[in-house]
């Protein structure tokens, strides 16, 4: 026999409704009551990670993309160089007599000053030329007026001096520290504008 229950009301019903196909497990009313809550922690977990390999995939993303833009670009900066060079190369080979010029005026002008401020040793000039000169003993050294004051100087000053033998002429058509050598075998000139067009004819033929 079904056990029965009684229940009281404290006020009359108003209307009574069956519910077909329901009924309630004490044993199993804990457990469905839990179920949701380890769906919901667990739903909660997997949204974390999902955030996260999200997150570490864009760095990925990011970091291949700023690698290919630098890679790129050095490929345009090789690229430029490669251009940049080639054009120093056509510009050079086109305007190397001019460059050359230049720069031998530029040297000119900057040789000239200190000529005119005494800043050279006519004695260094001279011992030059002797090299360039072919070899013997009776040598004349045609000199600037003001550079054989100097060269008289050094041979009174130091009798063992290189330069003590050897005879000085003053001639006003020499420039100062330039020298003409006459020896019986020819003449060796020093000339400030022979040296500089013998630099520029160098420069010319330097690939």
């Amino acid at each position: 026999m079904a056990d029965t229950f009684t229940i009281n009301l404290t006020k009359p019903l108003r209307s009574v409704r069956i519910l077909d196909e329901y009924s309630v497990s004490p044993s199993c009313s804990t457990s469905q009551n839990e179920l949701p809550g380890m769906d919901t922690e667990s739903s909660g977990q997997r949204s974390t990670n999902s955030a996260a390999d999200a997150q570490q995939l864009k760095l990925t993303q990011d970091l291949e993309r700023q690698k290919a833009e630098v890679v790129q670009l050095c490929q345009t900066l090789n690229c430029l160089v490669g251009e940049l060079s080639r054009f120093y190369n056509e510009v050079l080979a086109k305007h190397k007599e001019e460059i050359a010029r230049l720069s031998v005026e530029i040297a000119s002008k900057v040789l000239m000053q200190k000529v005119q401020k005494g800043d050279y040793h006519i004695e260094s000039i001279i011992k030059e030329a002797l090299k360039n000169a072919p070899a013997c003993q009776e040598v004349v050294v045609h000199l600037n007026p003001e550079d054989l004051m100097q060269c008289q100087k050094l041979q009174q000053d130091d009798p063992r001096n290189t330069l003590a033998d050897i005879k000085f002429v003053a001639d006003p058509s020499i420039g100062r520290a330039e020298c003409l050598l006459e020896t019986p075998k020819g003449i060796v000139k020093s000339f400030i504008n022979e040296h500089m067009e013998q630099i520029s004819e160098a420069l010319v033929k330097v690939k």
